[in-house]
């Protein structure tokens, strides 16, 4: 049984996800009412419906007046094609847009990534635990802080002056990272990017969103944000 929605948005996802977050960021700088559909992974019918719908199993997925729309970049360039107000999270100049794609590549892939490495190694069995590969994500992490840094100056945003996509993404990532292994003072303006984040209404809206599921955080989520 696929799920199904025939009209309006409606985000299949949880909102302590990372990538969910990133969207409902995106939805709210769109002002776009939606329905938040909580995936329950305990619920085996549930689940069963999500994977005839997406197989891979990954969060989040949008329908949009029945259409499914997958992966989280994708989703928020769909929003962006068919926003309702003059907000747009891609700038129209495609040199411009490089820069915000890249920047979504970056925390995504450099931040995102590496920091989920961590958590759920967590969640293993002690047998099948990856050190080294901790070890790895964490040195990863370290080396994309201090790229990060130059690449901020001047910037108020990730790609410039504008909040964009690049934004969504570093919103969660930044987030948690920080939980994870700590954004160390000899970053600054990558430690200043995060706070101005966190104060954006429409990511704070998402934070205050998941602070009830902070006992899921495999490491504990600290007493803090």
């Amino acid at each position: 049984m696929t799920i199904q929605h025939d009209s309006g948005l409606v985000l299949i996802g949880h909102p302590f996800s990372s990538f969910c977050q990133k969207v409902a960021i995106a939805l709210g700088e769109h002002g776009r009412a939606f329905r938040y559909d909580m995936l329950d992974f305990g619920n085996a019918v549930a689940v069963a419906a999500f994977a005839e719908t997406w197989p891979l199993k990954r969060m989040p997925v949008l329908f949009d007046d029945g259409r499914a729309i997958f992966e989280s970049t994708i989703i928020i360039e769909h929003l962006d094609l068919h926003a309702t107000n003059a907000r747009r999270l891609l700038p129209p100049d495609p040199r411009a847009a490089l820069e915000v794609r890249f920047m979504d590549r970056m925390f995504d892939q450099y931040i995102m990534t590496p920091m989920q490495r961590i958590v759920f190694d967590v969640l293993r069995p002690e047998g099948e635990r990856d050190p080294r590969g901790v070890v790895e994500a964490r040195a990863l992490l370290d080396t994309t802080y201090a790229w990060l840094e130059p690449r901020l100056a001047g910037r108020t945003w990730a790609a410039g002056d504008a909040f964009s996509l690049a934004d969504c993404a570093a919103a969660p990532a930044l987030f948690y990272a920080d939980w994870v292994h700590r954004i160390p003072e000899t970053v600054p303006l990558v430690r200043q990017y995060r706070a101005r984040l966190l104060a954006r209404p429409s990511v704070k809206h998402v934070v205050d969103q998941a602070r009830p599921h902070r006992h899921l955080f495999p490491l504990g989520a600290p007493d803090r944000d």
